[in-house]
């Protein structure tokens, strides 16, 4: 990849995408890196094999069929892929050229080329499964996100909040998180935001959680969020862009498209509840007949 290159396709993508071509001790491998990715790769060959509990040929076999001439070609892929996620903006502005773009506008471009690639590479069984979670109505939802993330989580509550019951945005300071953290159990649901760099309040949070056993989904990057490894669900969503900035674009289509799949999950209870909603606004506004109704 050349310097200040989008990467094309991230070595965790790839091996989502080919899980059923392992053979049965190969996807031992495999789903020991996902599950301590990338650092259960950065180390010996005897000790990977060792946490997946197969052997050290296996392992050079699950690299070989990765496409790695050797395990020293995997581990420097690895340690790019470990590079992109601890990438500051300033130092991905840093690394951007200042060369002619090749159209217009190359920022454009990449927006929609990561929406278009994250439908792509999207586990369509995750991608259901998380919708008939979310329309479960038995489940209460929480919603929570980071930084720049939490707008997302926020958007996501207020739809979700017309056409089910019982869908919290986790927002505020910190400290007040414990409140919300006391009563949750396996009757709740956590939606994770969490893109690079992972914060590790919420990484906490989302353990917490898992631990009086709620079930955890995540919305990430291609480059998966620690809280990964406890996740139900994972939706991996492209943001790299030719900027120092990381992009959302790509996590709104996924919020969106969870937030159409749950009301048609459920289309009459979501028509009713909208109706109803309707019917509030109608009655709340004094314009609408010339009378309060409050």
């Amino acid at each position: 990849m050349q310097k200040g290159q989008v990467m094309e396709r991230p070595l965790l993508e790839e091996i989502h995408d080919r899980l059923d071509e392992f053979t049965a001790t190969e996807r031992k491998a495999a789903h020991a890196l996902l599950a301590n990715y990338p650092m259960q790769g950065l180390g010996t060959v005897a000790q990977f094999a060792d946490a997946a509990g197969v052997s050290s040929p296996t392992i050079l076999r699950f690299v070989a069929r990765l496409g790695f001439p050797g395990f020293a070609d995997f581990q420097k892929c690895l340690r790019q892929e470990l590079e992109n996620q601890l990438n500051t903006p300033l130092a991905r502005s840093s690394a951007m050229e200042s060369g002619p773009a090749e159209s217009d506008d190359p920022l454009v471009e990449q927006l929609v080329e990561n929406v278009r690639e994250t439908f792509e590479h999207l586990p369509r069984g995750e991608l259901a499964g998380m919708i008939k979670l979310l329309a479960d109505e038995k489940k209460t939802l929480h919603m929570i996100g980071g930084r720049f993330t939490d707008a997302l989580a926020r958007y996501m509550a207020a739809h979700l909040r017309i056409v089910r019951p019982n869908v919290n945005h986790v927002a505020g300071q910190q400290g007040n998180w414990l409140d919300q953290l006391i009563g949750i159990g396996p009757k709740d649901v956590i939606v994770v935001f969490d893109i690079r760099r992972y914060q590790n309040e919420i990484i906490r949070f989302a353990e917490a959680a898992a631990k009086q056993g709620a079930t955890v989904t995540l919305i990430t990057d291609s480059w998966m969020s620690p809280i990964g490894k406890i996740a139900s669900f994972v939706l991996p969503a492209r943001v790299a862009v030719p900027s120092p900035w990381d992009s959302s674009a790509a996590l709104m289509a996924i919020a969106e498209v969870l937030i159409a799949g749950v009301t048609r999950e459920n289309a009459e209870r979501s028509q009713q509840r909208m109706q109803a909603l309707e019917d509030l606004r109608n009655a709340h506004d004094p314009e609408n007949d010339g009378e309060h109704r409050l």
